[in-house]
């Protein structure tokens, strides 16, 4: 990166209208305006919804111009929110997944966002109704063939830049670049021309959680207007494009979408997040063929040397306690050395114990280990188990389940056995909240400045934004 994160932030110092004041409608007023809107949505035939830091403030990823914003803490000399989860853990809100529900049901048609934070793909929104005009923090493209990768880390990079990774297809292999916009990057054409033809061909903008001062982003919810289209805003701050809008709603986003889906009779689904690492296996025989020497890695499935971030340290123990010494890896890469006799199988025990913002505090597995035996190869429907598990997560209430999804044999020396798992890592239900929030009493929203904090990502991000 060309510049460190305390240096970026020294670009914010010129940016207008920070620290805007929040506003916040009557009880009576907030309802009458939810029940408008739900009565646009269920009229809508081409609903497009525009989306900015406002949508993630309840993830714990503070916002930009909001009291307790990235812009206005550094303009008031405050330090900047405390992290107390990984960016690379943040949770999808109640919005979030309305919007996926919507999109399931054939009423929301397109998705424009100008946040990097990843959690529109994240919750379920199809890459192909989807446009993030800064970019994703989790999302490397190849350049050459176009093929992009979604990673369960925050990529080193911004600026679109090459990585440290090449494009897995073996007819390719280009270096991958990052996909964040620094400041002097345009917005991209793959992402705006579609953000600009849904935007043409909309009947509704629905506005949430942005204050529609960055430039260009900030103009195409207009240009449903010039088509006879009609603009929503839902934000605690006011905007310049109030004045266009049919209907301003200031409220929290997830209170107003949770009213809306109320008055649709629609659920908001719960979100059920999988991820995926691989054991691998590598062995070859000693020189004098007595023994097997060999070596456990568990490893990302976005490669080897890829960062593992949701697994914090593993026990490995074995069922023949007398003839293998247990241990404990707990630190990346992790890999353990071992070695035994060439004709002895014997079984691991491997216990992952997960890192902050996992649901589930550790899973065991057991991994046979027969190196004079063949190995079985096979290749399962990843969205066919990926459903199961969800199914199976939502139904039991919490996480920890898991299917292997893949196992290959490599056979160029030194032979590696490769097994590849999913297991769930996070069960969020949202009904429960969401009817508390819609039926409960207005409370003014209390400042926080803990969550997940904001990632260099975003840091950069908002020089990009400060100087539109």
């Amino acid at each position: 990166m060309s510049l460190g994160y305390a240096e970026k932030l020294s670009y914010i110092e010129d940016v207008g209208n920070v620290g805007m004041a929040e506003h916040f409608d009557p009880s009576h007023v907030l309802r009458e305006k939810i029940e408008r809107l739900a009565i646009m949505i269920k009229k809508s035939k081409h609903l497009v919804v525009f989306t900015g830091a406002g949508i993630s403030t309840s993830c714990g990823i503070p916002d930009f111009r909001g009291p307790k914003g990235i812009w206005t803490l550094q303009r008031e000399g405050k330090a900047l929110p405390e992290i107390s989860l990984p960016f690379h853990r943040a949770v999808p809100s109640m919005t979030h997944m309305a919007l996926v529900e919507l999109e399931k049901a054939g009423i929301l048609k397109f998705v424009i966002s100008q946040n990097v934070d990843g959690l529109h793909l994240r919750s379920g929104i199809p890459r192909k109704k989807l446009a993030e005009l800064h970019g994703n923090s989790f999302m490397e493209t190849c350049p050459s063939c176009g093929a992009e990768y979604f990673r369960d880390f925050e990529v080193e990079t911004i600026g679109l830049k090459e990585t440290s990774r090449r494009c897995s297809d073996a007819k390719c292999g280009a270096k991958l670049k990052d996909t964040v916009l620094d400041w002097e990057d345009a917005l991209p054409p793959k992402e705006m021309n579609p953000a600009e033809k849904h935007c043409k061909q909309a009947d509704i903008v629905l506005c949430l959680g942005t204050s529609l001062q960055i430039t260009p982003a900030c103009n195409l919810p207009l240009k449903a207007i010039r088509g006879g289209g009609k603009v929503v805003i839902v934000n605690l701050q006011k905007t310049p494009k109030d004045k266009k809008a049919s209907l301003v709603i200031h409220g929290l986003a997830d209170k107003v979408i949770a009213g809306v889906m109320e008055q649709l009779n629609l659920q908001i689904p719960p979100f059920v997040r999988i991820d995926l690492f691989q054991i691998i296996i590598t062995h070859a025989l000693s020189n004098d063929k007595k023994y097997v020497n060999w070596t456990l890695q568990v490893a990302s499935a976005h490669g080897q040397k890829a960062a593992l971030p949701f697994i914090k340290s593993i026990e490995v123990s074995f069922l023949d306690k007398e003839d293998y010494k247990a241990a404990v890896l707990d630190r990346q890469p992790f890999r353990l050395k071992r070695r035994t006799q060439s004709n002895k199988a014997f079984e691991m025990v491997l216990k992952l114990n997960f890192g902050d913002g996992c649901s589930c505090l550790s899973v065991e597995f057991d991994v046979p280990v027969d190196f004079s035996a063949s190995t079985d190869c096979f290749n399962f429907d990843k969205d066919v188990i990926f459903e199961k598990l969800r199914d199976k997560a939502i139904l039991e209430s919490k996480s920890g389940q898991n299917a292997v999804i893949e196992r290959k044999t490599i056979l160029t020396a030194p032979r590696s056995n490769v097994t590849a798992y999913a297991i769930v890592t996070n069960v969020v239900q949202y009904n429960k909240t969401c009817k508390a929030m819609f039926n409960g009493d207005h409370k003014k929203r209390k400042a926080s400045v803990t969550g997940t904090g904001s990632s260099k990502k975003r840091s950069k991000m908002s020089k990009r934004k400060s100087k539109s």
